[in-house]
């Protein structure tokens, strides 16, 4: 666990959230994990978490309660719902996205159909004081707690993020690795359609040179036949 980065929060519990707050607790984080249905539908949740925290802890709250507790707080709910993410509370924090544009689900977003924006300029729009980092959007839940190895593994899988911030990237690419992944970094945030969904890295499992080859080889979906 980092000396800087102790806890861990969670907008959003759902099979992407409660996989990254299990690898969390399972690492010594504290952990805040909410939803919109209340805290009291995390109980189990939590009490599992609690069994694997180590020197950790773990607790549900309100989202407002895990964006304030949290030092990096990761967003993970769908997309139509963003709107309702609490932007005081993560003033000057790192902010991971993890979502994913089904316009099935969501509705039509134009300026996602005209691809005029990414999913995570949508949220960072709604945060302008965060840090936004696109980050675990492009993996299988259950490939998060199943496909980590240590650092230096041969062919160790490699997960892709986006963000403005160098900063706030070094520290997420940090946690990737406690988790058990490399890192590509795919550039700015505006770069985070290179991995959503429907491009060749949203998926598969790749080690860094594939994963970079599959970044470069993705196109915009104006362009793909």
């Amino acid at each position: 666990m980092s000396e800087q980065l102790k806890t861990i929060g969670f907008i959003g519990s759902g099979h992407i959230g409660s996989q990254l707050a299990r690898l969390a607790a399972g690492h010594g984080y504290h952990v805040v994990v909410s939803n919109s249905r209340g805290p009291e539908t995390l109980q189990d949740l939590v009490a599992e978490l609690e069994s694997s925290a180590g020197n950790g802890t773990a607790r549900a709250g309100t989202p407002a309660e895990a964006a304030a507790a949290g030092d990096v707080v990761v967003v993970t709910i769908p997309l139509k719902n963003i709107a309702s993410v609490p932007a005081e509370p993560l003033t000057g924090k790192i902010v991971i996205d993890t979502n994913n544009y089904y316009p099935e689900r969501d509705g039509q977003i134009p300026v996602l159909d005209n691809e005029a924006s990414t999913t995570a300029e949508l949220l960072q729009d709604l945060l302008p004081t965060s840090h936004v980092v696109k980050a675990f959007n492009n993996i299988y839940s259950a490939d998060l707690t199943s496909k980590g190895t240590p650092e230096g593994t041969p062919g160790r899988r490699a997960l892709p993020i986006a963000g403005d911030s160098a900063a706030a990237k070094e520290t997420v690419a940090s946690l990737l690795s406690q988790f058990g992944f490399d890192t590509v970094d795919a550039g700015a945030l505006a770069e985070g359609w290179r991995f959503q969904r429907d491009t060749p890295a949203y998926g598969p499992t790749f080690d860094v040179d594939q994963l970079r080859e599959a970044l470069s080889q993705a196109k915009r979906y104006a362009d793909t036949p």
